[in-house]
């Protein structure tokens, strides 16, 4: 068993970003996710393990400084909450279109616009769907718990590495702020130069040896070579479908409805499901843990036993979207959501669930 910490999930991703060899981290502070960045300058991993911690003048120098990293074959990490993410996406699209790897949290907050400090799922579609320019995908992960955020930075790294791509941890400010007891992974050396030019042989590192300089950008002027690099990203996303989709199914064995449900929502809908069991009720509940690639191949075989599917979010319906197309209309859909930084109950959705289906 590894180290046994009580932690804020914000401080779990910082800590388990140390432990994973990151070599830089630049960020910029935005409620409610600052504590990444305070955690990071507080126990200073540049004198133990030579991280580079920096905050950067603004949310757009910050996710360039993570480009001119990963450009350089580096673990490169950043952070920030809705607006700030909003600031980065021209960066992100360019991460995506230059095949950089990345990994980037959003620990997300009410909005549109600056909103407020609480938590919402309201980011689903500019994570999911591009919320940048161009034909791109971010990898994505949705933890549910502060053991989540501290596993998905090895995971999302994972990723974004065997794809060449950015990697998109979303949070929200429940989890981000919650405090659990979280079991840290054992410490990994950062990579050495040599380790990284044999690694990542796309990478800028200096011409030391007689291999072919690698030139990196996002700017293809020919329509016919541009048209070829759109291609062979979709193949990428495609791929990420085929081999890396995750998920979770609780109690959906037998279960006549399904609440479909990601991150702090998944925790509240596993009460509820909890209580409709104790009163004969059958409902399960299934969780995407990757919102891309989303699990539709899956929820659609579950959806074959199904009478019904609730999806229920902190927003006024984004993933619901996807929940329909993985049934192909097969049962009924509904959304229920919770917005402004109001957050559901378990006895508010079993209701919804209950006059929904059941018409009590």
């Amino acid at each position: 068993m590894g180290e046994l910490r009580l932690m804020k999930g914000n401080e779990a991703i910082a800590e388990a970003a140390i432990r994973a060899g990151t070599d830089a981290y630049f960020g910029y502070p935005i409620t409610p996710q600052s504590e990444v960045i305070e955690y990071l300058m507080e126990h200073k991993p540049y004198e133990t393990t030579g991280m580079v911690v920096l905050q950067a003048e603004s949310e757009i120098a910050a996710i360039n400084m993570c480009y001119g990293g990963a450009s350089c074959g580096r673990m490169v990490m950043t952070s920030s909450s809705s607006p700030g993410i909003s600031l980065k996406m021209e960066g992100i699209s360019y991460l995506a279109g230059a095949e950089l790897p990345a990994l980037i949290l959003n620990c997300v907050r009410g909005g549109p616009g600056l909103g407020d400090i609480q938590p919402s799922q309201g980011d689903y579609f500019q994570a999911t769907k591009g919320g940048g320019h161009g034909d791109y995908r971010l990898y994505v992960l949705a933890p549910s718990s502060v053991q989540e955020m501290c596993d998905f930075v090895k995971t999302g790294f994972k990723m974004a590495f065997k794809y060449l791509n950015p990697c998109m941890i979303l949070s929200d400010g429940a989890i981000g702020q919650m405090m659990e007891k979280v079991e840290l992974f054992d410490p990994v050396r950062r990579r050495t130069p040599e380790e990284i030019e044999k690694q990542c042989p796309w990478a800028t590192i200096g011409k030391k040896t007689n291999r072919e300089r690698n030139i990196i950008t996002s700017l293809i002027l020919d329509p016919y070579e541009q048209e070829k690099h759109v291609k062979k990203l979709k193949a990428k996303y495609d791929r990420m479908q085929n081999e890396d989709v995750l998920f979770e199914k609780i109690q959906c064995d037998d279960a006549e409805f399904v609440i479909v449900a990601y991150g702090s929502s998944a925790r509240i809908s596993q009460k509820a499901v909890d209580i409709a069991r104790s009163q004969g009720i059958k409902l399960g509940l299934f969780r995407p843990i990757t919102l891309f690639p989303f699990p539709s191949k899956e929820l659609n075989k579950l959806s074959k036993q199904l009478k019904g599917a609730l999806s229920v979010e902190l927003n006024t319906g984004q993933m619901v979207e996807d929940v329909k197309l993985a049934v192909e209309c097969k049962i009924p859909v509904y959304h229920f959501g919770r917005y402004g930084g109001v957050i559901h109950t378990p006895d508010e959705i079993l209701n919804v669930i209950k006059s929904k289906f059941i018409g009590v």
